[in-house]
């Protein structure tokens, strides 16, 4: 069994900001297979699907950021996922916007949500697909420019990071990640 995990914060306030994007790819999952998170349980909002006869949890915690590896280590207890079959996606503020990056494992970067899964699993050795958001420009700060929306000529680049993501979620199902990768990082 897999689980990939979408970063973000809950609620209609923070629905389309830069923080939200790792939900953004649980959507696009969502919508493309008429899949629905429709178990409320664990901090989280999940569903448990097959994909290319893969069993396959989609979480998105409930917890706001700073706090998802609340959600996410009870799901992979009661479902005994291995951390090695677990993908999280998230913002990264140093890649541009409609870039992404997948890695087997790394720090928190100082991304607080990355920051609260490496101390609930133990480890910083786990998959993820990084999403380009950018950094500011202006004098905002990082935490008003992360739970801010997109500027509107970054939206289409956005709209293709989701799609390219969910892309190598699916190929993740089918193929090992060190494959999809090579693929999607190159």
């Amino acid at each position: 069994m897999k689980c990939i995990v979408g970063l973000g914060n809950p609620g209609k306030k923070y629905q389309t900001t830069r923080h939200n994007i790792g939900f953004m790819v649980i959507e696009e999952l969502l919508n493309r297979h008429h899949w629905q998170l429709n178990k409320d349980k664990f901090k989280g909002k999940y569903a448990l699907e097959n994909l290319n006869g893969e069993k396959i949890v989609l979480l998105e915690p409930q917890t706001f950021m700073n706090l998802s590896g609340e959600s996410l280590r009870p799901i992979m207890d009661y479902y005994n996922i291995e951390l090695e079959d677990v993908l999280i996606i998230y913002d990264d503020l140093d890649l541009p916007p409609g870039k992404i990056r997948l890695r087997q494992k790394g720090g928190h970067g100082g991304h607080n949500g990355i920051r609260s899964i490496i101390d609930h699993v133990g480890t910083k050795d786990f998959k993820r697909i990084r999403i380009g958001v950018g950094r500011p420009t202006s004098p905002l700060s990082v935490v008003d420019y992360v739970l801010g929306s997109f500027y509107k000529e970054e939206q289409e680049l956005v709209r293709q990071s989701i799609e390219k993501a969910a892309d190598a979620c699916e190929r993740w199902m089918e193929k090992p990640f060190e494959e999809v990768m090579n693929e999607y990082n190159a």
